[in-house]
């Protein structure tokens, strides 16, 4: 009888072919058909166990194991279809019941080894896996009680905080103190009121709602927002940042943080607006709460300029920028104007006013229009209009210092304030009231307004002989102090043009020496010290002044324990005054032409000073690094991103840039811990600056061990950075130390070579070898010799269609000896591990011969080395062919002579491997053993 397409055991004899030829895909196919028209139950089983096996090789082991089920429903004892049921089963993580299949297995076949090692595997996993779950729901319970147990010793309960917080920030074991009642009895021990038991229990909360939505939802509702924001307003800076910490990750879940699947649950996990609102209005509320310490006001406004703004303008909707313009901007204008020096304040730190301007202008910077701008100003324009009362003072150096806020912030909203009607003149009758806060209030707003961008020349006009006054007359070093800053600032407009002076000659040194003497002080307090640093920042524009300041060691440490304090306000005047003391502001290039012009035209021509040349800036970068400058920079970077704005970021890379300039200073950066600094410094900020700080690591990682610049896994950070200084449109110093960096790192570890290749760096790398330019050319090759030992970099040289083996070869024949080096480095490593690159070699350029001899004839050891491994990989790589032709060319006559040498420790290398090629030749038999002479 003739079988039909739709015949059953064909189908399934077909798709067995099929299987066998490795073609899984097909047999899946006619397995499938078979089943849809067989009607034997028998055959149908076995039909289901073969393309259970089909299944299995594709790694898809549900339908594995459904198959296979279905095969075992007609024969209970079909052993091949258990175990292959007991394959999948594991796969899918259900052990208990792979256990049982495998069992089975191992009755029906008692001396089957596969059968008896998988049973004995399967046992040991079930065994480890109820192990741990056990002991997680029992050791959650244990660190508890240790926790809640008064009369335990302090440091088990340490230990046991921190085992919590370890636990919480794995999924499962988040999930475990979950379900064991673990939010109630965190806040038992929030309720304790001991600060270590809070702090413990804020950060396992934290861990339990990072990226988890439905479990973030769930802990709010048991905690309360309001329960959370009172423990962000307690008088403990630790405790505060936790909280804000505990809030982002509430946040960053919410937002959509959370990528897992959720399935039938997705509709349980409630809209999570409603919660996001609420934490923005509670958030508003502690602004103006006198309840809130000083601390948890900063966190506050820390949260909303993080998660208030778009951080990205290409997404449309920025109604959370409206909504707290509508509900909190007076709330954030208050705390600006609060005046630390007058009774019934609310409680701030030494950075509040500035955390709130940051804040000011990053929502005035989000608003699209002028609509909205308007009402923005409108806002602030009736918040001051309400506040200035001539029959009361308090309420009036409020207004002021509300301004002074918003200068620092959105800078023309408080420029178009000053400029209004009765402003000035306000500020006017306060710097000559009775009471010192008053003036120093008004003095400070005057500086704030008297910046280069400022409009108003009513302030320079009038603010220069205001503040002399002030600065003659007053008897307190603090408003004192303050005036000056004033008259230095506005006296620096003409920047670092030397012949632009505002002061006499010789002033500007004068008042220098003067807030250098007030830094030095310790009795004054420090932020009053901090404004002598301001006037330093704009002083040190002349050149003279740097010089003097550097000079002065107890000025320059004092400057640097201020940049390591609390207040953190100072980084900015501590930035730009670095910037000025290296030199390493954008300097504007003077044409010649242009001079030449400008004298003619009797214009004025703008000078560099003396001491702005090359070796005072030299001397002034060997001053500030023995003084301590790094260590002072690697605090700085680490503040918190409110106040460390992009623009200060950028400040300080060009300042570790500029240290980094000389090799033998590197040492002191790296020691200092400069390197784990720059790496944040080159990950985010402008653009400006992030190239700045990637120049100055890759100048670090070019000449220093990277485990001890970067330890640990900082390391790894460090790659990107230098990848982005490759491309082509950065400068070639660029191209060259980035090189340099990754040739470093690239002989360190095979890890680190991984993810230089992952960052994409080869294509680029590959193009600087083509470089025209000798020192980049080099360093390219350099960094590919150390990257040839990476499987992935050699399939690149095997591929067809490029000439990358060509460039290699052809580099051996150079000139310059480091290249060579380098070029045939890395063609005897590559050479080596793959053999057919060898005859490879000889296809790609007719010079071959030529330049191999020529490497092994080098008067250099090295680059000779380098050829005579290159010949016995050669003679080594199974093509007799090639081995011949190189024995019948002049090759043999070289090695017969290197390889007859006297032993000489100089040239050792060469020799043995030249005598080592010949001992090659003759196993191959392409020459006799030569008898030595008797």
């Amino acid at each position: 009888r003739t079988v039909g397409m739709g015949d059953p055991v064909q189908l399934k004899d077909e798709g067995n072919k099929h299987f066998q030829a490795g073609d899984i895909d097909l047999a899946i196919e006619c397995y499938t058909k078979a089943i849809k028209v067989c009607k034997d139950k028998k055959v149908l089983a076995v039909i289901h166990r073969n393309r259970s096996a089909c299944y299995l090789k594709k790694e898809n082991y549900a339908n594995a194991a459904s198959d296979a089920s279905k095969a075992i429903d007609v024969d209970a004892a079909d052993i091949k279809a258990l175990y292959r049921r007991c394959q999948a089963l594991e796969k899918l993580g259900k052990l208990d019941m792979a256990f049982k299949d495998v069992q089975r297995c191992a009755t029906l076949e008692p001396k089957n080894k596969t059968f008896l090692e998988t049973l004995r595997r399967l046992g040991a996993e079930i065994q480890a896996k109820l192990k741990t779950t056990f002991s997680t729901d029992s050791r959650v319970q244990n660190m508890f009680d240790i926790l809640l147990d008064e009369e335990m010793e302090k440091d088990k309960r340490e230990k046991a905080a921190n085992n919590l917080i370890v636990l919480s920030r794995e999924d499962a074991g988040a999930e475990r103190i979950f379900q064991n009642n673990g939010v109630a009895l965190l806040l038992n021990m929030i309720e304790t009121g001991k600060p270590e038991m809070i702090l413990a229990a804020v950060r396992t909360l934290s861990g339990m709602c990072t990226g988890h939505k439905a479990r973030a939802m769930a802990i709010i509702h048991m905690v309360g927002i309001d329960k959370m924001c009172s423990i962000m307003a307690v008088d403990n800076e630790e405790i505060a940042l936790a909280t804000c910490n505990l809030f982002q990750c509430i946040n960053d879940s919410l937002t959509g943080g959370d990528t897992r699947e959720y399935g039938k649950e997705e509709a349980l996990v409630m809209d999570a607006a409603k919660d996001l609102k609420t934490i923005l209005l509670s958030l508003l509320e502690m602004l103006t709460s006198k309840k809130v310490s000083g601390h948890g006001r900063d966190q506050a406004l820390n949260l909303l300029s993080k998660n208030v703004p778009r951080r990205d303008k290409k997404e449309k909707n920025h109604s959370r920028t409206l909504f707290t313009i509508d509900h909190g901007l007076k709330k954030i204008l208050k705390v600006c104007g609060q005046v630390t020096e007058l009774p019934d304040q609310l409680p701030l730190t030494e950075n509040t006013q500035l955390i709130a301007s940051v804040l000011l202008n990053k929502l005035y910077d989000d608003l699209t229009c002028d609509p909205e701008r308007t009402n923005f100003k409108d806002i602030c324009n009736e918040y001051i209009k309400s506040k200035i009362d001539p029959n009361d003072m308090d309420k009036t150096i409020h207004a002021i210092n509300t301004i002074s806020g918003l200068l620092q912030g959105p800078f023309d909203v408080g420029n178009a304030l000053v400029g209004q009607q009765g402003i000035m003149e306000m500020m006017v009758a306060l710097c000559g009231s009775e009471r010192e806060v008053d003036q120093m209030i008004a003095v400070e707003a005057l500086i704030h307004a008297s910046s280069k961008m400022s409009r108003a020349s009513f302030i320079i006009t009038n603010g220069v002989s205001l503040l002399k006054d002030i600065y003659k007359k007053t008897k307190n070093e603090r408003i004192k102090i303050r005036s000056l800053v004033g008259l230095c600032k506005l006296g620096s407009a003409g920047g670092d043009d030397y012949s632009l002076r505002q002061f006499a000659e010789g002033s500007t040194e004068k008042l220098a020496k003067q807030c250098r003497k007030w830094l030095c002080n310790p009795q004054i307090d420090t932020k009053t010290r901090k404004w002598a640093i301001e006037g330093l920042a704009y002083l040190t524009n002349d050149a003279d002044v740097k010089d003097d300041f550097v000079e002065d060691e107890p000025a320059l440490k004092a400057m640097f324990e201020l940049a390591k304090s609390k207040d953190k306000t100072i980084l900015y005047a501590v930035a730009c005054t670095l910037v000025n003391c290296t030199n390493c502001y954008e300097k504007k290039d003077i044409i010649p032409e242009l001079v030449q012009l400008a004298k003619f035209s009797k214009q004025h021509v703008p000078e560099q000073h003396p001491k702005d040349k090359k070796d005072f800036i030299e001397k002034r970068v060997k001053r500030l690094l023995k003084a301590g400058v790094t260590s002072a920079l690697a605090v700085m970077v680490k503040a918190d991103n409110a106040i460390l704005t992009e623009q200060t970021k950028e400040l300080l890379a060009r300042v570790f840039l500029a240290l980094s300039e000389n090799p033998r200073d590197r040492g002191t950066i790296v020691a200092q811990g400069g390197g784990k600094a720059l790496i944040p410094l080159a990950l985010e900020g402008t653009d400006a600056g992030k190239v700045k700080a990637s120049h100055a690591l890759a100048k670090i990682a070019a000449i220093s061990n990277p485990e001890i610049a970067f330890p640990g896994e900082r390391v790894y950070e460090v790659v990107r950075p230098l990848v982005s200084l490759l491309h082509t449109d950065r400068d070639g110093m660029q191209n060259f130390e980035a090189l340099k960096g990754l040739t470093n790192l690239a002989g360190y570890s095979e890890k680190l070579r991984v993810k230089i290749l992952k960052e994409k760096a080869l294509p680029e790398i590959e193009n600087h070898m083509f470089e025209e330019h000798d020192q980049i050319r080099r360093a390219a090759t350099e960094c590919m010799c150390n990257l040839v030992t990476c499987k992935e970099v050699q399939d690149r040289y095997l591929e067809d269609g490029n000439d990358k083996l060509k460039l290699l070869v052809l580099l051996c024949g150079e000139d310059d000896d480091e290249l060579q080096i380098a070029a045939a480095g890395a063609l005897a490593m590559i050479t080596a591990a793959q053999k057919k690159l060898c005859s490879k070699m000889t296809q790609v350029t007719t010079q071959w011969l030529e330049i191999l001899q020529r490497l092994c004839l080098h008067t250099n050891p090295n680059v000779q080395h380098r050829g005579l491994v290159i010949v016995y990989n050669m003679l080594d790589s199974d093509d007799s062919e090639l081995a011949k032709k190189l024995i019948e060319s002049e090759m043999l006559e070289i090695l017969s002579v290197i390889g007859k040498a006297a032993d000489n420790p100089k040239r050792q290398e060469p020799i043995d491997t030249a005598r080592t090629c010949l001992v090659k030749a003759m196993d191959l038999g392409l020459i006799k053993p030569f008898t030595s002479p008797s």
